[in-house]
């Protein structure tokens, strides 16, 4: 499969220009493409994948242009009516355009329905009005930008993309053209900042910030943006720009593009994420759990023989509830027992929190899809608050020290998720400093930890308070190609953000119960949805084990 088959032709009535793919059914193009939509279909086809056919498209975002060739804002984006399986476009940084790299814009001039290449070069110099950069032809023999190629991605040689061919010469003879950079274009749809690479913000930082706006949307917040751009610009920072903000996003990719100080991105994304936080009542750090712990470990009498805990906590203190040595096979119907038993330790008033304390290749076991007793077929998950927890990390004094430190930082902050895709796999080590660097709180995974055991061991040992993965999703960190693994990051990313990490358990609950109720269960993003959470102020007692691995259990 071609890496850029996300280049894409649309037609519109009489109109004909080009765009590219930025998600699974969203495609950037230019408002003037798409200027008789009112009237007439839009269809997206992708060169480079002929068999997946003409797909019809519909105007979602408007940057406002008003019909004039010197009218800003000339963006459309486009939502298809069904998602296509190509991987989509990568960006390169702000800039980079600059230094005369050549550049290459894909485009679909008058008998070239599959295509042509154009290779031009930017200009230095200041933005025209502001808004375009201007290109110039690198050869007078090549083809030229012409109708056919507005909304055309311009990418760099390793086909990063870098703006969007927004206007021609007026004449054959002229080699010149416009295009929209990235940061411009992000001015008129701020979503993009979340996909471009600005120096300084991470990819979670950026994440969180728009997951965040989102968020805000959805919730109807009220705030002023003017102020939280002060806010987190600070007296010293560039003044707010004329005429202010018109949206949330808008302030939000002012922030990410034209604000040179790293950290006013992550000051904005705070204030923020307190503003939701007040709007919707909260008060501080989630009320203390009550754990139902179940600890199973190896018994040391056979390989498949192991040793089940079951035991409640009440008033900080751990009621032991059962104990026995059973083969693999016989522990769901012992649990199944003792958590019925486990429930009457508890006060009546508490908020449970079932927790499976696994030995490390235990991780993965659907424990959430238990059911509740062999009379009530409900998913342990769906009915409760359920967690999981690493037995070696669950008895580190040392890692347990540490994990108590980053709650009592939680306990007052949010938390950005860190992704590991496994599509772009990074070495266990680098993954490790990036964890450590960025006083990580929580990480997803697209992949179980038997699949990338020491990627995921990684985040156990930093520590990383709060881990999360599809139990069934990519086998393994490295390969070509989509995949549903990004979308599950997209999905976990947007769902989780703002969440206080102290309610996750029951966050991830809801979400198991949402995705079961579903039409289609087993297409549902949450379904085998994962979570290690780890406060150690839960689980006071982690003493040895009730009993000898090796003696007789009653």
């Amino acid at each position: 499969m071609s890496k850029s088959a996300w280049h894409a032709r649309i037609v519109c009535g009489r109109e004909v220009g080009a765009g590219f793919l930025v998600s699974a059914r969203r495609v950037l193009t230019c408002a003037h493409v798409v200027r008789f939509s009112d009237t007439a279909d839009i269809t997206v086809t992708f060169p480079g994948r002929r068999d997946l056919g003409a797909v019809r498209a519909t105007v979602t975002v408007h940057g406002g242009w008003r019909g004039g060739a010197a009218d800003p804002g000339d963006l459309a984006v486009l939502e298809l009516s069904r998602e296509v399986p190509l991987a989509p476009a990568a960006f390169a940084p702000p800039g980079a355009e600059q230094g005369r790299p050549e550049l290459v814009a894909y485009g679909f001039p008058k008998g070239y329905d599959e295509g042509m290449l154009a290779v031009y070069r930017a200009l230095p110099g200041p933005l025209i009005s502001d808004e375009w950069v201007q290109l110039e032809a690198v050869s007078a023999h090549g083809q030229p930008l012409a109708a056919g190629f507005s909304g055309a991605a311009v990418t760099l040689a390793d086909g990063t993309v870098v703006g969007m061919v927004s206007a021609i010469a007026g004449s054959p003879d002229v080699r010149v053209g416009r295009m929209l950079p990235t940061e411009v274009m992000a001015r008129y749809w701020g979503e993009l900042g979340e996909l471009v690479p600005t120096p300084g913000h991470h990819a979670e930082e950026r994440r969180r910030l728009y997951a965040l706006v989102r968020q805000a949307e959805r919730a109807r917040l009220t705030c002023r943006p003017d102020q939280l751009y002060v806010d987190a610009v600070g007296p010293f920072g560039p003044p707010l720009p004329e005429g202010g903000f018109p949206t949330l996003e808008r302030a939000a990719a002012y922030v990410q593009f034209e604000v040179p100080e790293e950290e006013a991105v992550t000051r904005f994304a705070d204030r923020l994420a307190g503003l939701i936080g007040e709007q919707a009542g909260d008060s501080g750090p989630a009320a203390a759990w009550s754990p139902i712990v179940v600890e199973i470990e190896h018994s040391g009498a056979g390989a498949d023989q192991v040793t089940v805990e079951v035991s409640a906590y009440r008033d900080g203190h751990r009621r032991p509830v059962g104990a026995r040595r059973l083969p693999r096979t016989g522990v769901r119907a012992y649990v199944q027992e003792r958590i019925d038993e486990a429930f009457t330790q508890l006060a009546p008033d508490a908020d449970e929190l079932i927790t499976f304390v696994l030995p490390r290749e235990w991780l993965n076991e659907p424990v959430a899809r238990w059911e509740c007793s062999p009379d009530d077929p409900t998913p342990l998950g769906c009915a409760y608050p359920l967690v999981v927890a690493d037995r070696a990390r669950h008895r580190s004094g040392r890692l347990r020290h540490q994990l108590a430190k980053k709650w009592q930082k939680l306990d007052t902050g949010g938390a950005t998720l860190h992704r590991v895709a496994c599509g772009t796999p990074e070495r266990p080590p680098s993954l490790r400093k990036r964890l450590r660097d960025h006083d990580a709180a929580m990480a997803a995974y697209t992949v179980p930890p038997t699949a990338a055991l020491p990627h995921f061991e990684a985040g156990l040992n930093v520590p990383v308070p709060v881990l999360l993965w599809s139990r069934t999703g990519c086998p393994g960190i490295g390969h070509d190609g989509p995949c549903g693994g990004g979308a599950f990051l997209d999905e976990l990313t947007e769902s989780v953000t703002g969440v206080p990490p102290a309610d996750l358990p029951r966050h991830v609950r809801a979400l198991r119960d949402t995705a079961e109720a579903a039409d289609e269960p087993d297409r549902h993003w949450a379904r085998d949805l994962q979570l290690m959470w780890d406060d150690p102020r839960c689980f006071p007692e982690p003493t040895a084990c009730l009993h000898s691995p090796v003696a007789p259990v009653a």
